[in-house]
C-alpha cells in the first residue's frame, strides 16, 4: 500500500492562486495578533522553524516578514476533490483520511516494489497534471510504515520500504515520529533513555509492561517493529457524478461556455438516469488560465435527473463564478451529488 500526503497543501493552493507569494514566507492560519494557530506554512516559512499547530503569534515572532492568510476551506475542498479524482484514475481503491492525505491500495503491485514505485510516480504525475500541486508518497507493506515513509522525502518525494525492511527503516527515527506516541508517552520513554523507534521495538515484555501497560504498549511496540495489520477502509459509495473537460484553447465567450456547460449537464443527467438516481446538489467548476480553480454549488429542494433543469442550474452557477472573477477558462466541469434513488414527480418539482 501507499500513503499520499499533499505537500504544504493549504499554502500550496494559496501560492497557485497568488503566485507572488511563492518566494515569500507564507503562513495559513489564525490572526497572529490574537490567539490564532498555524494551519500550515510553505517551505520558505518552515526555514524559520514555523510549523503547524504553532501559535500564529510565535510564527510572527520568528518571522516578522511572513505573510499571514486565513484558511479558505471551500477552495481547499475544491482542489482536494480534483486531487482524489486524479488519484483514482490511477489507483481506484483509496482510503481518504483527510483533504490532503490518504492511503492507496497497490494490490496490483504486491511484492513488486519497482512496480509500486512506478504506480506512485504515475499518481504524482496525475495529481500535478490535474491541479499543479505536488505530493509525497510512502510505499510499504503496512499503514504505519507507509505514513512515516511519505514524510521522508518532502516535498515531492517517494520512499519505498520493501517487505522485511520495515524495522530497519524505523529503528533510527526519533520516538516521537511513531504514530500513537503522544507527548506523555514520549516523555516517559525518553526519561528511560528510549529515544528512538528501534529502542521501543527492542523492549522486552516485562520492560514494556512497566513503561506502557496494557494493549496500548503492545500496539506501539508492534508499530515500532513495522507490524500493522490494519487494512484500508475502502468505500464503494459513489459520492458524486461529474463531467469536465479541458479545452484545447482557453474560452472567454460566455455564450460558448454556457453551451459547453449545457452539454456536460446533459452527460451528467444521462448517467443519473442510467442509475435511476436524482441529484439535489449541482456544482459547476471552472479553472482559469493561471490554473486557479473556483466552484459554485447549490442544493435544490427536490432532486432531479432532468437534463434541461441541470443545465439551467449549472449555467446559473457558471454566471455566478464569472461574476465573482471574470476571465478566460481552460476547464469547465459539472457535477451532481446528494443522490436520491428515485425520480420525483414533475408536479412536486414545479411546486
Amino acid at each position: 500500500m501507499a500513503h499520499l500526503d499533499l505537500d504544504a497543501f493549504f499554502a500550496a493552493v494559496e501560492e497557485l492562486e497568488r503566485p507572488e507569494l511563492r518566494d515569500r514566507p507564507l503562513v495559513v492560519g489564525g490572526d497572529p495578533h490574537g490567539r490564532g494557530v498555524v494551519a500550515t506554512a510553505n517551505y520558505v516559512a518552515r526555514r524559520y522553524g514555523i510549523h503547524s499547530a504553532m501559535s500564529s503569534a510565535e510564527a510572527l515572532r520568528r518571522c516578522p516578514q511572513a505573510v499571514f492568510v486565513s484558511p479558505r476551506k471551500s477552495a481547499y475542498s475544491t482542489y482536494s476533490q480534483d486531487v482524489w479524482r486524479a488519484v483514482r484514475d490511477v489507483v481506484p481503491l483509496v482510503e481518504r483520511t483527510g483533504m490532503d492525505e490518504g492511503y492507496l491500495e497497490l494490490a496490483a503491485a504486491e511484492g513488486n516494489f519497482m512496480r509500486a514505485r512506478e504506480l506512485a510516480e504515475a499518481v504524482q504525475v496525475a495529481v500535478r497534471a490535474a491541479t499543479s500541486l505536488s505530493c509525497s508518497l510512502g510505499v510499504a507493506p503496512s499503514k504505519v510504515v507507509a505514513k512515516i515513509a511519505s514524510d521522508r522525502r518532502k516535498p515531492g518525494g517517494i520512499t519505498v520500504v520493501p517487505a522485511g525492511k520495515e524495522a530497519d527503516f524505523l529503528a533510527p527515527l526519533p520516538i516521537r515520529r511513531l504514530p500513537g506516541v503522544g507527548p506523555k508517552s514520549a516523555a516517559r520513554l525518553e526519561a528511560r533513555g528510549l529515544t528512538t523507534v528501534g529502542a521501543l521495538a527492542a523492549l522486552s515484555d516485562p520492560d514494556l509492561r512497566a513503561l506502557l501497560p496494557g494493549k496500548y504498549g503492545a500496539l506501539l511496540r508492534d508499530r515500532a517493529r513495522g507490524i500493522d495489520p490494519r487494512p484500508l477502509e475502502l468505500s464503494g459509495e459513489t459520492v458524486s457524478i461529474s463531467h469536465e473537460e479541458t479545452f484545447a484553447r482557453d474560452i472567454v465567450e460566455q455564450g460558448r461556455l454556457a453551451e459547453e456547460v449545457g452539454r456536460m449537464a446533459s452527460a451528467v443527467a444521462e448517467r443519473l438516469q442510467e442509475r435511476r438516481w436524482c441529484a439535489r446538489t449541482v456544482t459547476t467548476k471552472v479553472r482559469y488560465a493561471d490554473f486557479s480553480i473556483r466552484s459554485r454549488s447549490t442544493t435544490l429542494p427536490v432532486g432531479t435527473d432532468d437534463p434541461e433543469r441541470l443545465a439551467q442550474v449549472a449555467c446559473s452557477l457558471l454566471e455566478r463564478a464569472l461574476a465573482d472573477r471574470p476571465g478566460a477558462l481552460r476547464l469547465v466541469g459539472v457535477g451532481a451529488s446528494g443522490f436520491e434513488p428515485y425520480r420525483q414527480l414533475g408536479l412536486l418539482e414545479d411546486g
